[in-house]
């Protein structure tokens, strides 16, 4: 991940790594949890934790297909955060997906 210091210094980013799971497996459902990790720059057990976050929200449904998954996004669920939780993520998805 390509972050710009601040004035301090320290890099940051616009997104949660939570947000870039969520596009990164609308963009590719049968996405293995590795490749996930690889493309956002993370563990593999980060992007795991980060995906059963997602599942145990209600964001995301695995099923498994042979020997992989395959996820589904409920893009109809709203954000987390108070401040943007009359908004649902379908908009997030659908302007870095291009769903």
């Amino acid at each position: 991940m390509d972050s710009t210091p601040d004035r301090t210094g320290k890099p940051w980013t616009f997104l949660t790594n939570h947000a870039r799971v969520l596009i990164c497996i609308a963009r590719d459902p049968d996405l293995r949890v590795r490749d996930v990790a690889q493309e956002i720059g993370i563990t593999e057990r980060a992007a795991q934790l980060i995906i059963t976050d997602l599942e145990e929200a209600g964001y995301l449904t695995r099923v498994r297909v042979g020997r992989r998954n395959t996820y589904t996004i409920n893009a109809h669920r709203p954000f987390r955060h108070p401040a943007e939780a009359n908004h649902d993520v379908k908009a997030l998805i659908e302007l870095f997906a291009g769903e």
